[in-house]
């Protein structure tokens, strides 16, 4: 049996149609899904109990989760004897506290597995998924961009036009760097690249884009995105290929 740590957006609903599951709804975040048992951050041993009850071996978080406030009145024994382990890596990037948080899980005794092991149909192969691969420099410059910002856990996206890096993901998020650039350089006709940072642990966080992705991408005025192959979920793909051909967007897996 395997539980789905579900967040915010599609990707818990998504990972049900690969098969039954608990679905854990944490206390003040938003899911779209049913439920099945109702935590807290404060109590993973209790939680960890639960899914030990249920039969649970396999975990997959699913879905984003902003930091949470936590109250320290209600940790119980597991989670305070956690804490000094997870506030030093909150101090380190979201990489670091997303390691820990594995970390935690698997000394628990369950498997974390990756939201693509469930539903391998959810990354694109090498190639064309809309349109057309677009040729240039623009999106080689990205890669680099990423690759250079990687070691500093900074964001998984980059927008580059005519050799310009006009857009930098950062904590607030893909569509918050489109919605800039669009203000910004409007019609530059560039390029976003979106991919994992080097050495991320995709059993966590892989980057995702939707429908939403390409429509804000068009009104930002770029003409494409590279994703990687393999790397980068796709929520809901026959949404993002309709909202490709009404956009005329091009949509392609790269290196």
């Amino acid at each position: 049996m395997r539980a789905i740590l579900a967040g915010k957006g599609a990707l818990p609903g998504l990972l049900l149609q690969a098969g039954p599951a608990e679905v854990v709804g944490f206390n003040g975040v938003p899911v779209e899904v049913p439920t099945t048992i109702d935590a807290r951050f404060e109590q993973l041993g209790t939680l960890f109990e639960a899914l030990r009850d249920k039969g649970v071996t396999e975990v997959c978080l699913a879905g984003a989760m902003s930091r949470p406030p936590l109250d320290p009145v209600a940790f119980d024994p597991f989670t305070a004897s956690k804490m000094p382990v997870l506030m030093a890596a909150m101090g380190q990037g979201d990489d670091a506290l997303l390691r820990a948080v594995i970390g935690v899980i698997e000394e628990a005794g369950f498997t974390v597995i990756s939201a693509h092991t469930l539903r391998p149909d959810l990354v694109a192969p090498a190639g064309v998924v809309a349109g057309e691969v677009m040729r240039g420099s623009d999106a080689a410059r990205a890669r680099a961009v990423l690759d250079a910002l990687g070691p500093l856990d900074v964001g998984q996206g980059v927008v580059v036009a005519k050799g310009q890096v006009i857009g930098v993901e950062t904590l607030q998020g893909t569509d918050a760097m489109l919605a800039f650039v669009a203000q910004t350089v409007p019609g530059s006709g560039g390029v976003l690249v979106k991919r994992p940072k080097p050495g991320q642990d995709l059993r966590v966080d892989m980057p995702a884009i939707g429908p939403d992705t390409i429509r804000n991408a068009a009104k930002a005025g770029l003409a494409g995105i590279e994703i990687a192959a393999g790397n980068v979920l796709l929520l809901d793909r026959e949404a993002i290929l309709t909202a490709c051909a009404q956009t005329g967007l091009n949509l392609w897996a790269g290196p």
